[in-house]
């Protein structure tokens, strides 16, 4: 489908700018300040600024077409990024750009997620579609920083990040001239009036329904846990005595076991197999962290780590749940607030994990994250058990009852 290989090559190409540019900022700020807090916090404020964006901005998924949406968020990316390669941009200021392209990544991401479903249907196409992208995304996050590494090792920060604007003007070209200009879901005014209230009023009625807020908390949740042994890869690396390579190998592996459990599922189940899945593996995606519990070696921890990706391939089927669940004209801000949410628990479980690291052996850290996080899951799993409008429905017929089963 032409529409779907411009957003496929849309998301490629700004996917890898982005990588690219975070590190060569990174690199950049420490140059210009020599500070390695100053430097963390380049990336820190990659995640920070999404619940802001995806919070106070998602009305905009909903009350603007799709098409001008995506193509007015890369140009906006591309500005923001060509400042920051003026010489007279101040540290402060590139702080400041960084926060603002991440502030509009959620709007971008979340209006992609939603055009997606008039792109391929609400059913399988777009379920197959969104598990393609995470692939992408997956992948290109491991070529993207070796790919920004050999670029820095030719070009200066600042050119380096030259290449990140050219994707986003590329990334903007074929969502214009690629996908087809299509009416906003909902009508302006709808909400409140404002774009603000829009926003909010759609954040309450998103999260006010009870079967959206249990699927959206399994979203979240797992990579709320999951993301300890990452945070804490260099620490573990060294209290197990491994080579400075063993870095680079437990970063990358669940990323390998996340990519391979979502073509294994995506091309191998059948959407009502991938739909069956979704509960156990979930509620069993954290378990092989509990292997950090006896301290293991190299080799036992990248397997553990593999596994605890494959994990995260429930989402498949809950991307077409959660489809099913939202409203169409709440769509949009829906899948807005779904990232934002996402990538701040990400950030939160990473900050948690090194705080708690400060006072506890790094093992028993991330052997309590699988602990803690199974027990939250389980409890997500009931609860996403409790409101299947199937369930219901199956036990309502059964009781003879004559109501409605939906929670809104």
């Amino acid at each position: 489908m032409a529409e779907f290989r411009a957003v496929f090559a849309a998301h490629l190409l700004s996917l890898l700018g982005v990588v690219v540019s975070e590190l060569a900022l990174t690199v950049l700020v420490y140059d210009l300040t020599g500070s390695p807090l100053l430097s963390a916090l380049t990336f820190a404020l990659g995640l920070l600024p999404y619940i802001v964006g995806g919070t106070l901005l998602a009305g905009v998924a909903d009350r603007y077409p799709a098409r001008r949406v995506l193509v007015v968020c890369d140009l906006l990316c591309a500005v923001c990024v060509a400042v920051m390669l003026v010489p007279a941009t101040p540290v402060a200021g590139l702080l400041a750009l960084r926060c603002l392209v991440a502030a509009i990544a959620p709007v971008f991401t979340g209006t992609r997620m939603a055009a997606l479903t008039d792109i391929l249907g609400e059913g399988d196409l777009y379920v197959l579609g969104r598990s393609l992208l995470r692939i992408v995304s997956q992948s290109a996050m491991l070529i993207g920083f070796g790919a920004g590494g050999l670029l820095l090792t030719v070009l200066s920060p600042r050119g380096a990040i030259t290449v990140t604007v050219a994707t986003f003007l590329c990334s903007a070209a074929l969502l214009r001239f690629g996908t087809r200009d299509r009416p906003a879901r909902a009508t302006r005014g709808d909400g409140g009036g404002t774009l603000l209230a829009e926003s909010l009023s759609g954040a309450r009625l998103i999260l006010g329904d009870r079967r959206v807020r249990a699927l959206m908390l399994l979203f979240w949740v797992p990579p709320t846990f999951v993301v300890a042994p990452e945070a804490l890869a260099a620490p573990y690396a060294d209290a197990i005595g491994a080579p400075p390579a063993a870095l680079g190998l437990l970063l990358c592996a669940m990323a390998v076991g996340h990519i391979g459990a979502e073509l294994f599922v995506g091309s191998a189940l059948s959407p009502r197999n991938r739909s069956r899945i979704v509960l156990p593996v979930a509620a069993a995606g954290l378990l092989p962290l509990l292997v950090y519990a006896v301290r293991p070696g190299l080799p036992l921890a990248l397997a553990a780590l593999a596994l605890a990706g494959a994990g995260a391939a429930y989402v498949i089927g809950l991307d077409q749940w959660f489809v099913d669940a939202v409203p169409r004209e709440l769509r949009g801000r829906a899948m807005t607030l779904l990232t934002a949410g996402l990538m701040t628990v990400q950030g939160l479980g990473m900050a948690l994990a090194g705080l708690a690291a400060e006072f506890f052996p790094v093992h028993q850290v991330v052997a309590g994250s699988g602990i803690v996080g199974t027990v939250c899951t389980l409890l997500l799993v009931a609860e996403a058990r409790r409101t299947d409008p199937r369930r219901r429905s199956c036990t309502e017929g059964r009781d003879g009852a004559d109501r409605h089963v939906t929670s809104r």
